[in-house]
């Protein structure tokens, strides 16, 4: 888990070779940062850090300054980002490689250099010589996309960091409001945090009253209240997206996304799938699959069926102009109760 790598490095025990690959970028970023921060003091950044480009550079001059003395301070840290010959990709390289070099260099690496590999791929080839010798001898985190209770960890562990705590509620609406964003996630549980202050408990009041809501997150707010036929609450939520300048074609647009996904998930879950299985089938975040299953179960085949007719005559018709944008979700609205 990422929280033990960090904690390793911030007691600064520090590997030679470092590989963090995977999609979610914000992860990767964070250990970069929290590596510069722990390996290098500020006067010695300017000389001792580096950063190759291996889509540009071959990896025989970056290994070079690896090996190169550090011109102040203990150790150099270089980041080498886009590995492609660690991956299956077949991609027309701008250079060439010395792969045996890089081999031999995992093998018996610099003693005075820290050399991160930044691959942002989702999966490396596990068959290639180099990809084996690199995962066995380097310290390897997988950034992925992390898991709800991965995600619900995180949410509380960012809450410590700041010398808060978080109830159990606050953390369940958080993910329900923000969704599994971590950049949004981080930066919302800082806020938070910044605004109770240090030593107090961020309940689920704070975070419904002072979370940032996307357009989506809204429109999740807007179906649920659909689903449980509050449609008066519905509307009010729509008039205020009006106010906040949402346009009526992007509010249908996004209606109509969590209305396919409902469907989505209430067909495939009744051909036997769970929801782990859908998230990977239709590739959303199983958080999102679970809520959506949860709207699901409050309508039948039909009423989704129709509902889904209902929103593409509405598209059409906002397309072509011929009734007005803002009535026409108004009166889909209406038509649900």
């Amino acid at each position: 888990m990422i929280f033990e790598l960090w904690k390793s490095i911030k007691r600064k025990e520090f590997a030679l070779v470092y590989l963090l690959y995977g999609k979610e970028s914000f992860l990767i970023n964070e250990t970069k940062q929290l590596l510069i921060k722990q390996v290098l003091h500020d006067d010695e950044v300017e000389f001792n850090l580096s950063s190759y480009d291996l889509a540009e550079t071959p990896i025989e001059l970056a290994l070079e300054d690896a090996e190169t003395f550090p011109f102040m301070g203990e150790r150099k840290l270089i980041f080498l980002h886009n590995p492609q010959f660690l991956t299956a990709e077949k991609t027309k390289d701008k250079v060439e490689h010395n792969i045996s070099r890089l081999e031999a260099y995992i093998q018996e690496p610099s003693p005075y250099a820290i050399v991160v590999f930044v691959a942002p791929y989702e999966k490396l080839d596990e068959r290639k010589k180099v990809t084996k010798a690199l995962k066995k001898s380097a310290v390897t985190f997988e950034a992925n996309k992390l898991s709800e209770a991965e995600l619900k960890n995180w949410i509380r562990s960012r809450a410590e960091y700041n010398g808060v705590t978080i109830a159990p509620e606050a953390v369940e609406l958080m993910l329900t409001l923000v969704g599994t964003n971590l950049f949004m996630l981080t930066s919302e549980v800082d806020k938070l945090a910044l605004y109770i202050g240090k030593g107090l408990t961020i309940d689920g009041q704070t975070v419904d009253h002072l979370v940032s809501r996307s357009l989506e997150q809204n429109i999740f707010t807007l179906v649920d209240k659909i689903v449980s036929r509050n449609i008066g609450d519905a509307l009010r939520i729509y008039y205020d997206l009006l106010k906040l300048n949402e346009e009526p074609i992007k509010i249908l647009a996004v209606i109509t996304n969590q209305f396919r996904l409902i469907y989505q998930v209430k067909e495939l879950a009744k051909r036997g799938y769970g929801q782990k299985q859908i998230a990977t089938h239709i590739k959303i975040h199983p958080f999102r699959v679970k809520l959506a299953a949860g709207q699901a179960q409050k309508f039948t085949e039909e009423e989704l069926t129709r509902i889904m007719k209902q929103l593409a005559d509405a598209d059409y018709q906002m397309k072509t102009g011929k009734m007005n944008k803002e009535l026409l979700i108004e009166l889909f609205l209406l038509k649900l109760k």
